[in-house]
């Protein structure tokens, strides 16, 4: 049976880190600010916005929510996004997306200032990754590399295989993994023969959005599995792994829930420490 990897306990790990981080920026007259922009009534979102803005607080970040009405015009939304980029106390701008219909997503994140993107999504800070130049880093391929060094995993040389192509987390994570001399393969829902290259990967990272497609035999035995979907079924959250079949073949895994969603915001609040740390000239 394969050892859970706890990301709820690795994300408080992270937090009590952060808070270190903090106190030491406090003793110089520093507090770390993030604004947190959602637009609209999105269940969903407003749960994982007042998450994000509780968690922050918890390790002194300065939080500011900004709520707007789902009729928000594009225009009134790049007017706020100026106004945030010029205001010396916010170190990071967060966009909740996905944004109602009548706002381009490409068109806000673009105008989010590179030195503020700590969700990682900004044209400049993806070509940074790309570049393997200090940048932010997108905080779910971010919270995905903290929980396989905590593993112990030697990443060096293994086989890694990403399933997902997603600007947000498939493409980035293979950037990440690359970077630590993996042989990285991405496949995605398209991808012919997705048995065969699960079950030759050492790493799988599994972020497709299809509710347990990749089948608990399908993985190579001692393998490190990190799941990263999120997907309603019946009311309960799935992920894209046969939870319980991979966990009979698999080194290590993580649950849904409970596994990597803690560390995506763990990561979004050290980015946002990062950019104070710069800020003050740490």
């Amino acid at each position: 049976m394969a050892r859970i990897i706890d990301g709820k306990a690795t994300a408080k790990k992270v937090r009590g880190e952060l808070k270190v981080r903090t106190q030491a920026l406090a003793e110089r007259g520093v507090t770390p600010g993030l604004a947190v922009v959602l637009v609209g009534d999105d269940p969903a979102s407003a749960i994982y916005v007042r998450s994000k803005t509780r968690m922050a607080r918890r390790v002194g970040i300065q939080t500011c929510d900004h709520r707007l009405d789902t009729s928000t015009s594009q225009a009134a939304l790049l007017e706020l996004v100026a106004q945030l980029n010029a205001d010396p106390a916010v170190d990071g701008v967060l966009v909740q997306l996905p944004l109602p219909s009548q706002i381009d997503e490409s068109a806000v994140i673009e105008a989010i200032a590179p030195e503020k993107d700590v969700d990682g999504f900004h044209p400049t800070t993806v070509g940074r990754l790309l570049a393997g130049e200090p940048t932010y880093v997108p905080c779910t391929p971010a919270g995905v590399m903290r929980l396989l060094d905590e593993t112990g995993v030697e990443l060096q040389g293994a086989k890694a295989l990403v399933v997902g192509r997603s600007n947000i987390v498939g493409k980035p994570m293979a950037q990440l993994l690359l970077a630590r001399h993996c042989t990285v393969t991405i496949a995605h829902s398209k991808t012919r023969e997705l048995a065969k290259e699960v079950s030759q990967a050492d790493v799988v990272v599994a972020a497709v959005g299809r509710p347990e497609l990749i089948k608990g035999e399908w993985i190579k035995p001692g393998a490190v599995v990190i799941d990263v979907g999120t997907n309603r079924v019946d009311d309960q959250l799935i992920g894209d792994v046969a939870f319980t079949a991979a966990a009979e073949r698999a080194e290590a895994i993580t649950p849904v829930p409970g596994g990597v969603g803690p560390m995506t915001i763990a990561m979004l609040l050290a980015n946002t420490v990062t950019s104070a740390e710069r800020r003050s000239g740490s």
